[in-house]
């Protein structure tokens, strides 16, 4: 990856990370990358395996890299790898590839700013969404956020409504982008 800055908008299912994502690379005028696992899903007809994770791990990594290659100050991520493992353990419990673990923790290393998207936005039903219950969302905002605070990153959280979201992911990116 090139020296661009990372900007990782990362969270549960169903908080608007890809809406977000695909806004603030607007506004900064720079490009986005995608989460991988959405298209692989399609592709796949809705049928994912354990043995899929070293693939959907390298999709993730290719359109994150892809998108810094063509950014001049920052590229926006919606999600990342960290978010790869963090599904691997909930959904495929010590299937995921060491490779993968270790990769994600590089990656979050390199710095950046997360933008945690708080599980207080309605739910949206969507074919790939797993917990729609609350218990369910309870446990991924713990997962998530948990994910973070162990790895000492720096993180915004995003709560309220879109526009409130929107606005405060853009002074955060702004001060981020500044230091």
């Amino acid at each position: 990856m090139n020296a661009v800055r990372r900007i990782v908008v990362f969270g549960p299912e169903s908080t608007g990370k890809t809406t977000l994502a695909r806004r603030l690379a607007e506004h900064l005028g720079e490009p986005w990358a995608e989460e991988f696992v959405r298209e692989f899903w399609d592709m796949r007809g809705g049928e994912i395996v354990a043995e899929d994770l070293g693939t959907i791990a390298l999709g993730q990594i290719a359109n994150e890299d892809r998108a810094a290659a063509a950014a001049q100050r920052a590229v926006v991520c919606d999600t990342d790898l960290l978010t790869c493992v963090l599904w691997n353990d909930v959904l495929f419990p010590e299937k995921c590839p060491a490779w993968v673990r270790e990769e994600a923790e590089v990656r979050v290393r390199l710095g950046g700013l997360f933008l945690f998207c708080d599980t207080d936005a309605a739910w949206t039903p969507d074919p790939q969404r797993c917990f729609p219950d609350e218990a369910g969302r309870a446990m991924c905002r713990r997962v998530w956020r948990e994910a973070l605070s162990t790895r000492g990153v720096r993180c915004v959280e995003l709560r309220g409504d879109w526009a409130e979201r929107e606005a405060a992911a853009i002074r955060a990116m702004a001060d981020f982008l500044q230091t």
